[in-house]
């Protein structure tokens, strides 16, 4: 028996490393960004397009994506409580036809291919002037048109209105209960993004009515900044009280002040304009993960890529992810023109500066046309192999069983004895070498394997120990 141990545990000691890292896209539905192509396109065409982007995603080891359903209270899923978006069907509020349901099959194509699956919401904002044909009747903005506010060219929800409020955390809510996704994901827009006038003054946002019946004594920039303070801190309890696993993360905007760290001299200031204090929410702990839009090449002073990401790791005092946006669609030949080099050298800097390494990459256009060749140097280089979400043991810490392993027709499968949804294998070669771990959902070919070793993971990313079977 003894022996026996010390050759499991010898075993174990040679298999390689579990690779982690956070490596994901958002898919951007505004304006047709990302998906779908058009509008108004066939059922079948737009359901081709996104198999495709998650074919992308898994040739280039990418383990999540970030899905926007929500872009202007509108839905890219079924939805009770708002219609469907024009940017699917062309028409707000029309069903597709035949009806389906874009989020149900993300979640589905996704999962099967060992990615998770993350749903992107825009909080407050109503209308984006890229739409074009008006609003379904139950649009907020004909069902409660006084909570809805013209600020240029956009409609935005007034987040000092209880009943906005309300509304958006009921919509993400909904969300996390009928589906099984893995997290909830809001960006930047919080107030909106300053405007000027002919004088080329601010605009200031239109919420006197609001501010008049709710401020309590607070000045406005404080109000201002207490109502998204309070949104995102009960969108996140609620979350938890709903599904702890599912991850809540922010994207907000890569600077938190200029000046803030020394050296940053240029920016919006986000604190004082978007009332965002996302500063604020990371030591909190109102937030699984971060991504803070890091836009920026390394050697732009103003705004530093390094710099910056060392500030929002140096205030992680909750130990929450810290995975940047990066802005990959500027390796587009016709904006910007960035060498993947750049884009490269901002993943090898997240992976020297944190265990947890992670970067999300806007957009997913970028992957799937492969501006400046990048993703053909990610599948050669940084991406080479399959890594695995890092560990959020904070939502919980429980270790699964070990799965069993099954061969059949030279062909290696596994059946998780819990409630596990991704699993790893490696194979030993007869060289007496165990291969990296790679995703085991939809099985892996044997090869002539000498031993097979296979570990699942929990939601919140805790391994297994290892099963290991002996080929005969």
């Amino acid at each position: 028996m003894l022996s026996a141990l010390i050759a499991l545990a010898t075993m174990q000691n040679d298999l390689p490393a579990i690779p982690r890292e956070f490596r994901a896209a958002w898919i951007a539905t505004v304006d047709n960004i990302d998906w779908p192509t058009k509008r108004d396109d066939t059922v079948e065409n737009q359901r081709n397009e996104l198999k495709g982007i998650v074919a992308r995603a898994k040739q280039l080891h990418l383990n999540a994506l970030i899905f926007q359903v929500r872009p202007s209270a509108d839905a890219l899923y079924k939805s009770k409580l708002e219609p469907w978006s024009e940017y699917l069907t062309g028409q707000q509020g029309r069903a597709p036809s035949p009806v389906w349901d874009p989020l149900e099959f993300m979640v589905t194509e996704c999962h099967k291919n060992g990615i998770e699956l993350h749903c992107w919401f825009n909080p407050y904002r109503a209308f984006h002037p890229s739409q074009k044909n008006g609003f379904a009747n139950n649009h907020l903005s004909k069902t409660n048109p006084a909570i809805v506010k013209q600020y240029g060219k956009f409609l935005w929800m007034d987040p000092g209105e209880p009943a906005v409020q309300k509304r958006s955390l009921d919509v993400m809510i909904d969300v996390v209960k009928r589906y099984d996704i893995d997290g909830v994901h809001i960006d930047d827009y919080f107030y909106p993004y300053p405007i000027l006038d002919e004088n080329k003054k601010k605009v200031d946002f239109p919420d006197a009515p609001s501010y008049a019946k709710y401020g309590k004594g607070l000045n406005k920039d404080d109000w201002r900044r207490k109502n998204v303070d309070d949104f995102i801190e009960k969108l996140y309890k609620e979350i938890k009280r709903q599904k702890c696993h599912v991850k809540f993360g922010i994207s907000p905007f890569g600077i938190y002040r200029p000046g803030v760290p020394e050296g940053i001299k240029a920016g919006v200031d986000q604190y004082a304009e978007l009332y965002a204090d996302a500063e604020k929410w990371l030591k909190k702990g109102w937030c699984d993960y971060f991504t803070p839009q890091l836009y920026w090449p390394i050697k732009q002073t103003p705004q530093s890529y390094p710099v910056l990401l060392d500030y929002w790791i140096k205030v992680n005092n909750q130990n929450r992810h810290i995975w940047p946006g990066l802005y990959t669609s500027r390796t587009n030949p016709d904006d910007g023109g960035w060498k993947a080099q750049e884009v490269g050298d901002q993943i090898r800097l997240s992976r020297e500066k944190q265990a947890t390494a992670g970067n999300v990459h806007f957009s997913m256009k970028a992957l799937m046309k492969n501006w400046g060749l990048l993703s053909t140097g990610l599948q050669r280089g940084l991406y080479k192999d399959d890594a695995f979400v890092p560990e959020s043991p904070w939502l919980s810490p429980r270790k699964p069983k070990s799965p069993e392993i099954i061969i059949e027709n030279g062909t290696v499968t596994l059946n998780c004895r819990g409630d596990e949804e991704t699993t790893a294998v490696s194979l030993k070669s007869k060289e007496g070498t165990w291969s990296p771990w790679i995703h085991a959902e939809d099985g892996v070919p044997l090869k002539d394997a000498t031993q097979v070793a296979a570990i699942s993971f929990t939601r919140a990313g805790i391994a297994s120990d290892p099963t290991i079977q002996t080929v005969k």
